[in-house]
């Protein structure tokens, strides 16, 4: 499954636009970990025990929202984005969300971007915006 965050993917286009997709994956941090975060944010720096539970999560939520587009049909996920919350004091929640779609190699796919013949052979004088010299 092709997952990107942009609208678009070179070479493609999409042939059918099924809706939107989402993986949700709700974590506790546990007493362990908070004791541990709670002494290292005395004294500063990163809190190795949520950057793992949260990069975890990110995966998770992320397979399942592959699965979910899968269920629909799709075979790539554009506009792909994260989000995340905490809920109460001990859980964070991460969203991974896109729209699903079914997407197809674009005709002119294998066109060589060279033999583009530029806007001379569509009738435009060089220069662009119709400008045309007045040089006598």
């Amino acid at each position: 499954m092709l997952v990107v965050t942009t609208e678009n993917v070179a070479g493609h286009r999409v042939k059918t636009m099924l809706g939107q997709c989402f993986g949700v994956v709700v974590r506790s941090r546990g007493l362990g970990g908070n004791l541990m975060a709670g002494l290292r944010s005395i004294v500063g720096g990163e809190i190795h025990e949520y950057t793992a539970m949260l990069e975890e999560a990110r995966r998770h939520a992320l397979d399942r929202m592959v699965d979910n587009a899968a269920l629909m049909g799709a075979n790539a996920i554009l506009m792909m984005r994260f989000d995340s919350s905490e809920i109460g004091e001990t859980m964070s929640e991460i969203v991974a969300y896109g729209t699903a779609v079914l997407l197809e190699e674009a005709p002119d796919a294998h066109a060589d971007p060279r033999a583009d013949p530029g806007p001379a052979a569509a009738g435009e004088p060089a220069g662009g915006f119709g400008h045309r010299s007045h040089a006598p």
